[in-house]
């Protein structure tokens, strides 16, 4: 596991960070994990409302960057400047369970979140471990601040579930920020006559930390290499010279990574047996701080430990079986087996995703997991099967790999090995690429919407708001369209970036006399949605029985979330006006038709092709 932290100092991000995450060693092949902890991520105003609605740059830095060592995005959280990202190779998905997530704010006495501690807390094949990111209070005389902000921090951190509530609940806890602890009683020209001569031992035993570690109840039983590197604070911007300026602040170990083992409980244990000493350890195996990094008045400190223990998972909860190529459309058959206990979900959904991919909402085509011919049990065991559309399968070649998603967990259950896709390309596909390019200027209307804790909608909102989307529970009055960023150049290339979107766009009825007024609309939006034969989407329109009917048949680019809060980038069209005539039908005489599938939209049967494709 390797473990980052960095005050960033409002900087933009750098071009590079592989050496920072050890990338570029041979290190590289043998981390499960990266957790990465930011602090004074620029928050202000107008940045923070422009991250609100599309990822914030340094997520998307880290993102690219881990990707293609198939890290894969798999919580994150932020509090204002704060943030917490957790990746894990993606065949460990399927043992990454219980994810949560919270934030404690300490800054203004509780109520400003430029201070305080972000968490995510998962079971690791059974094992519950947390990361802490913290930014603690500055200045060299606010160490009994720091001291009551961290005890904060622990106190106010809950979790839900029958084990770990608590941050210290959890077997293994990993803690690290800027921890702003300060050197006390040395002068700055003897800490920096120790820094120049390569003798900071020297400086270890005033270490407020250091020191605090042995006097402070609550530090008991957290761990930390020695401090082989120089102090990572205060530098001047750009340069590796400490703080010059009028204020000349004594150099100091502000940015720290530390850890702790869960004591074994005492007595005995289940059966009447003593529970196992050393069930976990860890080993640190690297300490360092990155001075080639000069963007902030930090330098980023990085740690890699080694976490040995026996895994209590055996299997995945869900096991899936693919043939290892799909070179004709039929052959898009995927069978399941869920585990014994396997809570699922009619909102649980198995996505097609390209090798590479960032995060679990980075699919390029899904499928609700719902069996096309029934479900047996086997074993005892759960088994069902389904099928991808042809309409829902990318063209041309490529490695990808299929994941369950559970939505009751809100993550990803059982992946596959990569296998092959081998289609060929259609000339439907070409043109909807040249139709696509035309609408690159419309990317002011584009909303990316965040989840600020919840990677998918929570199971009581979907209860009110069904969506054919796995990944978007209400906005039933909005059209959806990819932008055309996504259409053009999304980071995870995708052929069905241009597609049709399968066959569950609910059916809006109006009035005859809209028509005219639609039409016009179509030629204002620059006839954004064509289709890939060129047909606009309001020419799809048909009479039928005195109402126009928008054909759920209509080709429309899928909605197909990229975005960081893992909601899609969505095109925003008002039909407030259509629904409400829609409304005044109904009051005339008119009744929409009865739902009749669990995941079909409210007041729509399902389409002729709904089995296949959500």
């Amino acid at each position: 596991i390797t473990v980052v932290t960095w005050n960033v100092g409002t900087a933009m991000p750098p071009n590079d960070v592989t050496s920072l995450l050890h990338l570029n060693t041979g290190e590289t092949n043998d981390v499960d994990m990266i957790a990465i902890g930011l602090q004074e991520v620029n928050s202000k105003i107008n940045k923070r409302l422009k991250d609100a609605l599309f990822t914030d740059q340094w997520s998307e830095l880290f993102m690219d960057v881990l990707s293609p060592f198939h890290f894969i995005l798999v919580s994150t959280v932020r509090m204002q400047g704060v943030i917490l990202l957790v990746f894990a190779k993606y065949y460990h998905l399927p043992f990454l369970q219980d994810i949560q997530t919270d934030c404690t704010r300490t800054g203004l006495g509780g109520y400003w979140g430029n201070k305080g501690g972000v968490s995510v807390r998962l079971s690791i094949f059974g094992h519950m471990v947390c990361f802490l990111n913290c930014h603690l209070p500055a200045h060299l005389e606010k160490a009994e601040q720091r001291k009551e902000d961290f005890a904060t921090i622990l106190h106010m951190q809950q979790f839900e579930g029958p084990v770990a509530n608590g941050i210290l609940d959890h077997d293994l806890v990993f803690w690290f920020g800027d921890l702003n602890f300060r050197i006390e009683s040395l002068d700055i020209c003897f800490v920096k006559y120790a820094i120049d001569s390569n003798v900071l031992s020297q400086l270890w035993e005033k270490d407020q930390l250091n020191i605090a570690k042995s006097t402070w109840p609550v530090l008991r039983g957290f761990q930390e290499g020695p401090l082989n590197f120089p102090p990572t604070f205060k530098f001047d911007v750009g340069t590796n010279k400490y703080d010059s300026s009028a204020k000349k602040r004594k150099p100091a170990w502000t940015d720290r990574i530390l850890w702790k083992i869960k004591p074994p409980s005492k007595g005995l244990g289940t059966g009447g047996h003593r529970p196992s000493q050393g069930v976990l350890s860890v080993s640190q195996l690297c300490y360092c701080s990155h001075m080639e990094y000069t963007v902030s008045d930090h330098k980023p400190v990085a740690a890699i430990f080694a976490v040995q223990f026996a895994s209590k998972v055996e299997k995945p909860l869900v096991e899936i079986y693919v043939a290892d190529e799909w070179s004709r459309p039929e052959q898009a058959v995927v069978r399941y087996k869920m585990a014994v206990g396997f809570h699922r979900s009619s909102w649980d959904w198995i996505g097609l995703y390209r090798v590479g991919f960032r995060h679990p909402k980075d699919y390029v085509s899904y499928v609700w997991a719902r069996s096309d011919d029934g479900e047996r049990c086997l074993e005892k065991q759960l088994c069902a099967q389904v099928m991808f559309s042809e309409e829902a399968l990318p063209k041309g070649n490529g490695e990808y790999i299929l994941g369950y998603y559970s939505n009751t967990s809100s993550s990803i259950a059982g992946v596959t090995e990569p296998f092959q896709i081998s289609l060929p390309r259609s000339e439907e596909g070409s043109s909807s690429t040249d139709s696509s390019g035309s609408s690159s200027e419309e990317d002011d209307s584009t909303l990316v919407l965040l989840a600020p804790k919840s990677r998918s909608p929570s199971p009581g909102k979907m209860k009110r708001h069904r969506s054919r989307s796995p990944s978007l529970a209400k906005f039933q009055g909005l059209i959806l369209r990819p932008t055309s960023r996504d259409r053009g150049t999304s980071r995870s290339p995708s052929p069905q970036s241009r597609c049709s979107l399968p066959r569950n766009i609910p059916t809006i009825h109006l009035p005859r006399e809209e028509l005219g007024h639609r039409e016009v609309k179509s030629k204002e939006l620059g006839q954004a949605a064509e289709s890939p034969d060129g047909s606009s989407f309001y020419q799809t329109a048909q009479e039928q029985s005195g109402l126009w009917r928008v054909s759920a048949d209509s080709s429309l680019p899928r909605a197909d979330p990229r975005s960081l809060g893992l909601l899609p980038a969505l095109r925003l069209e008002m039909i407030e006006q259509a629904l409400g005539r829609r409304r005044d039908s109904a009051d005339q005489g008119y009744h929409p038709c009865q739902r009749t599938s669990p995941t079909s939209p409210p007041g729509c049967s399902p389409s002729p092709k709904e089995g296949h494709s959500p």
